[in-house]
């Protein structure tokens, strides 16, 4: 006789585990991004000659675009009754942990209407919710920002291409095309 899978009468139901990282897991992972990002932060050349759709080298088309220099916004802006940015844009989520000499770019996006892009559902923001209780969890704090480039192609083919070099060169670990390389632990989810 087969039981009823769902029939919980006499079992004591168990909660599904929760990965959880503790703080020097979680310093580790931090460390090990930073490792990569901060020679780019400080300018240190990269070791790439990739190409892009503007006929630059990779390394032009990345150094148009810094980071730093770029206005950094509440991840909540989207709720602002004016949007500070509209159009075609490149974003950047960064965070900038008191512990570690330069932020940590945790994602690169791009968008043709900046003022909609980051309204309803997007990857970036389960992850970014993961990691900000995994820090809370561990007691750490953090300093996420949302950072808009506005000078960027208006073709949406050129600001693929833009985008894809710019997460070649800093490897976020948010992005799919680099989740990977991070073991990004933040969800299981995604």
């Amino acid at each position: 006789m087969q039981g009823d899978l769902f029939a919980t009468a006499g079992l004591a139901a168990s909660p599904p585990a929760e990965l959880t990282l503790d703080a020097d897991q979680l310093r580790a992972w931090q460390q090990r991004l930073h490792h990569h990002q901060a020679p780019l932060f400080r300018g240190a050349p990269q070791s790439t000659n990739q190409t892009n759709l503007f006929g630059a080298s990779g390394s032009d088309a990345v150094s148009t675009i810094n980071p730093l220099a770029l206005t950094p916004l509440p991840l909540s802006f989207w709720r602002w009754p004016d949007s500070p940015h509209a159009g075609a844009a490149i974003y950047l989520v960064l965070d900038r942990p008191a512990d570690l000499e330069q932020p940590l770019l945790l994602y690169v996006g791009e968008t043709m209407a900046a003022d909609r892009r980051w309204k309803g559902e997007h990857d970036c923001k389960a992850y970014l919710a993961a990691y900000g209780e995994a820090l809370q969890r561990c007691g750490m704090a953090h300093q996420l920002s949302i950072r808009f480039c506005s000078d960027v192609p208006r073709t949406t083919k050129a600001r693929r291409g833009l985008e894809q070099v710019l997460i070649q060169h800093w490897l976020p670990p948010f992005n799919k095309e680099t989740r990977q390389r991070w073991a990004t632990p933040f969800t299981a989810d995604l």
